[in-house]
């Protein structure tokens, strides 16, 4: 079998087993198996894999076929420009999530412009996509996350998913530290700062999502109980005992959840309320400040 007819074969295997990106995902799947570029591939398109090349490609195409997520197949996802180490025991990074990220950032800047040393916790951590991407950013924009200008702590309940965040920490050569705990368990000190990107899925809708997501993704990190705000209720309600006075707490939310975060922050004191839209114009991030 050679390159083209791999890559023909996969796309019609995908394409027959309903995968809507079948193309992308054939050439992804063929790409991280035998590591040749686009430009090798129409160069040499008769070149022939070797039978364990053309014996894993099969076998990711298959797996791809059963729905299970082409990132838990390479292993990897690109997020904010970097490349993070993921598997089951994680959420998948999602483009929207960078929308939290980047508000993260214009915060950041703001704040090390009147602020000494600032402190970062990301709650939920998982792969550690958010805070390892703020530190990387922040430190590519002048900061330096050594300890000496900005610092980060992430939190999550799951050891399995604190092991990938800590080895992509080590993959981007960023220095973190991640607690093992529910929400503010085991956290100590004050934080000019705090992100989330909380399960807020409703506990009735997890049967709706796609297969990739329903079946793959880990069922503790989507479920927000019965109205999907469990999570930023706790967050708030304890958020105060961690931030400091004209700090800044900041959540991803569900596309209609909005109204009720920022309710549940102005309940509990918090000004600068403000809502930030993701690329498709979909409410994304809720923040505010503590008073």
């Amino acid at each position: 079998m050679n390159y083209h007819e791999a890559y023909a074969w996969g796309i019609k295997r995908l394409e027959e087993a309903g995968i809507e990106e079948f193309r992308l995902d054939a050439w992804y799947l063929l790409e991280n198996v035998t590591k040749i570029s686009r430009a090798l591939f129409y160069a040499y398109p008769e070149k022939e894999l070797t039978k364990d090349e053309a014996a894993q490609y099969k076998e990711s195409i298959q797996r791809r076929a059963d729905r299970i997520p082409l990132q838990h197949i390479t292993g990897v996802q690109e997020f904010m420009g970097l490349t993070f180490s993921v598997n089951e025991h994680v959420l998948i990074p999602r483009q929207d999530t960078e929308t939290l990220v980047e508000q993260a950032l214009c915060l950041l800047e703001k704040e090390r412009k009147t602020k000494g040393k600032i402190r970062l916790l990301d709650l939920c951590t998982g792969s550690g996509c958010i805070l390892l991407s703020v530190l990387w950013h922040a430190e590519k924009n002048g900061a330096k996350s050594s300890g000496e200008d900005l610092s980060g702590v992430g939190a999550d309940l799951s050891e399995e998913a604190l092991a990938v965040a800590a080895e992509n920490a080590k993959r981007l050569g960023i220095e973190a530290e991640f607690i093992k705990g529910d929400l503010f368990e085991n956290i100590e000190g004050s934080f000019d700062m705090i992100l989330s990107n909380p399960p807020y899925i409703r506990t009735e809708e997890i049967q709706t999502l796609q297969e990739e997501v329903r079946l793959y993704d880990p069922f503790e990190a989507l479920d927000g109980k019965e109205d999907g705000l469990y999570f930023y209720r706790r967050i708030i309600k304890e958020s105060g005992t961690y931030l400091k006075h004209g700090g800044w707490l900041a959540f991803e939310i569900g596309y209609d959840q909005a109204e009720a975060v920022s309710g549940l922050l102005q309940e509990a004191g918090y000004v600068k309320i403000e809502v930030k839209k993701d690329l498709a114009g979909l409410d994304r991030v809720v923040y505010g400040m503590y008073s």
